[in-house]
């Protein structure tokens, strides 16, 4: 088999097999494929496309390239969840103990946040002591007493994808369907999980900006998790502005306790519940998403959500006091206001910029080496189709230097403000199952 004539034969737009895709990806892995030959072979798929047998086995054969996570001891169907990012993004907080809660196991990994704020695990470092540097046997017996657990990405999972990436990034084919769709199942499934719900944003502030696109993406991730074995859903989400209030690790944290208190944004908690219900349903731990969410309802309205988040930051080192204390978590020197500067209603908030703001002022990673500062962030007061008067507060600005100028400069430019009345967004466009 020579790498020049599958190169070929995808130029041609023919389907390539089995045997030669995992040739394809375990050369490239061991070096014997150069880069200069995967990256032709990756714009002749950027151009021609891969059919659904091609995506899936493409797959699997970056599972395959590096460790798996074996979660069997784990009791139970385990539900993984996977965004496709956005800002202000809380949703994982929540759903881990609020699925927890009604006995569907959560046993995650997750990563740090490269962009406006931090990952999950940034977020949940803001607790102090909280800790993910957890042995894998010690992350199974976790997630068996409590159904969950959160532990740091492991460092060869799936190096296949990882050298691929980088490759796409600076040969410009990151945008294509069949490679974003395999890159991002691939993680989820070397990851262990029985059954996967998708998270699929679209708007400014996400990936895909467009519908259209959203719902293409979100098709080939589930046609992929299905054809392989785990039992996949998508929920295509809005991010034309952020979600939830909340942009910055320490305020998330107190967001997500908020909600889990049942006093949480009502965009937050209504993604959360559709989410979760999905979760339930495919944990079997509910006949239909009506009954799951029911579920749901009750475990926030008792307090088991909330009790179930307090033993989850315990178990891992963290400071469970926070739940009831949540002044306890790292506080800004400086909080100031974003006043309206006219009376009107609030049109558009561009939630990528608002999120780049967010990151002026240290909430987010600009770099791979740059430092997070937990304490800081900004905090909605107004969403898209509020209305507001000349003076009110648009944003609460938390920062750990007194000149915020560029901040609000940049927050200006992106939550506009205009006189006629302005409908509120989607929320939740479309839920596929298949």
């Amino acid at each position: 088999m020579r790498m020049v004539d599958l190169i070929e034969k995808k130029r041609d737009g023919l389907e390539l097999s089995e045997a030669e895709i995992q040739f394809i990806i375990e050369g490239f892995t061991d070096g014997s494929i150069p880069d200069y030959q995967m990256s032709a072979l990756s714009m002749a798929i950027y151009f021609k496309g891969m059919t659904e047998r091609e995506r899936a086995e493409l797959t699997m054969a970056m599972v395959e390239s590096g460790d798996k996570i074996d979660l069997s001891a784990i009791e139970g169907i385990k539900v993984d969840k996977h965004s496709t990012g956005g800002v202000g993004d809380t949703t994982t907080l929540v759903l881990g103990p609020l699925v927890a809660s009604v006995g569907v196991p959560v046993a995650k990994m997750s990563g740090r946040g490269l962009g406006h704020t931090g990952g999950t695990i940034d977020k949940l470092e803001s607790v102090a002591g909280f800790h993910v540097e957890i042995e894998n046997e010690q992350f199974i017996d976790l997630v068996n007493k409590h159904k969950l657990a959160v532990i740091g990405q492991s460092g060869n999972l799936t190096p296949a994808d990882k050298k691929l990436y980088a490759l796409r990034d600076v040969t410009a084919t990151v945008d294509n369907i069949a490679l974003i769709a395999s890159s991002i199942m691939s993680k989820k499934i070397a990851a262990g999980a029985d059954a996967i719900v998708l998270d699929v944003k679209t708007g400014a502030g996400a990936f895909m900006k467009t519908l259209l696109e959203s719902e293409e993406l979100a098709r080939a991730m589930v046609n992929i998790g299905n054809n392989v074995g785990r039992n996949t859903m998508a929920v295509i989400s809005d991010m034309s502005q952020p979600l939830g209030y909340a942009i910055g690790n320490a305020l998330e944290v107190k967001e997500a306790i908020d909600t889990l208190k049942g006093e949480g944004p009502s965009d937050l908690t209504e993604l959360s519940l559709t989410l979760g219900s999905h979760m339930v349903l495919l944990g079997k731990k509910a006949n239909n998403l009506t009954e799951a969410r029911s579920l749901l309802k009750q475990a926030i309205e008792n307090g088991s959500a909330l009790r179930a988040f307090k033993v989850f930051l315990e178990s891992q080192g963290g400071d469970a006091k926070v739940v009831d204390d949540p002044s306890r978590l790292p506080q800004a020197k400086y909080t100031c206001e974003l006043e309206a500067k006219q009376d009107g209603f609030v049109s558009e908030i561009t939630a990528d910029e608002v999120g780049t703001a967010a990151m002026l002022l240290g909430a987010g990673r600009a770099t791979k080496d740059s430092v997070i500062d937990l304490a800081v962030g900004l905090v909605l007061r107004k969403k898209i189709g509020d209305e507001v008067k000349k003076g009110d507060s648009l944003v609460t600005i938390y920062s750990n230097f007194e000149n915020v100028d560029e901040v609000k400069e940049k927050l200006y430019e992106n939550i506009i403000i205009s006189s006629g009345r302005v409908e509120k967004p989607t929320l939740i466009y479309k839920e596929i199952m298949a």
